[in-house]
């Protein structure tokens, strides 16, 4: 999955504003103006898109989570400048505050089933023996789950 994708997809999970996105991207660091949320929200054919780069998504992360879960006493969360699909995930699921259990769930209900030893290897450290990488198919349908469970439509 695109950076813009998962910019898109959790833009329409959580109903987010283009000036709610703008307050997320300030609060992980990252001065971003409604023009560039807009740009990075286009469609890949579209003329105006412009590449959501790993810095910028794992600011908007950041943001997420301070948001969600408030900020940390301490220093500032460093953004990852290389974002991989196991960072996007853990990065959600603390955000979220989701146990393992509450991911296997959410995932059960989109039929998606994934044991919980298969989970846990996407949360472990690259060099750990059992670490395994997340797919693409696994992080779209995590995103999917959440859709069912948080996606309000708007009347």
């Amino acid at each position: 999955m695109t950076n813009n994708d998962v910019l898109r997809r959790r833009r329409y999970i959580f109903s987010l504003t283009d000036k709610k996105m703008i307050a997320l991207f300030a609060a992980g660091g990252l001065e971003a103006t409604r023009a560039d949320v807009s740009q990075w929200l286009k469609k890949d054919e579209d003329p105006d898109f412009q590449k959501c780069t790993d810095l910028k998504l794992a600011r908007f992360l950041n943001g997420f989570i301070i948001e969600h879960r408030g900020k940390k006493e301490g220093e500032e969360p460093v953004a990852e400048t290389r974002l991989t699909n196991n960072i996007i995930f853990r990065k959600l699921k603390i955000a979220l505050n989701l146990t393992s259990t509450d991911i296997l769930a959410l995932l059960q209900e989109t039929n998606f089933r994934l044991g919980k030893s298969e989970l846990s290897a996407f949360f472990r450290k690259p060099t750990h023996v059992l670490y395994r990488e997340c797919q693409d198919q696994i992080l779209r349908n995590f995103l999917q789950a959440l859709l069912h469970k948080h996606h309000k439509p708007q009347p």
